[in-house]
């Protein structure tokens, strides 16, 4: 994917989840016109996220395709990955 504009639209279809996307539009809508940005910017944040973690999946799905072991050189990231998961939780995006 090219590096598009992050749009609304874009936002909803990075999102690939259509309960997601309602949840994103909502928030969206409903926000006070001086907490749009902070809204579209944390979105936009799990977005990009999202992307970065598809990209990361089909790498490692073409990695095992060609005989690789796609998980031989990570580091042991459970607990940044468990924190992560925890900070995105407490602000109401997952």
């Amino acid at each position: 994917m090219s590096e598009q504009p992050w749009t609304i639209e874009r936002i909803c279809e990075t999102l690939g989840n259509p309960a997601l996307a309602q949840r994103f539009l909502g928030q969206i809508n409903r926000a006070p016109a001086h907490e749009l940005l902070t809204v579209f910017a944390r979105w936009e944040r799990i977005a990009k996220d999202t992307l970065a973690t598809a990209r990361r999946g089909h790498e490692m799905a073409e990695a095992e395709s060609r005989g690789e072991d796609p998980a031989a050189d990570w580091n042991e990231a459970t607990d940044r990955v468990l924190a992560e998961a925890d900070r995105i939780r407490s602000r109401g995006a997952a």
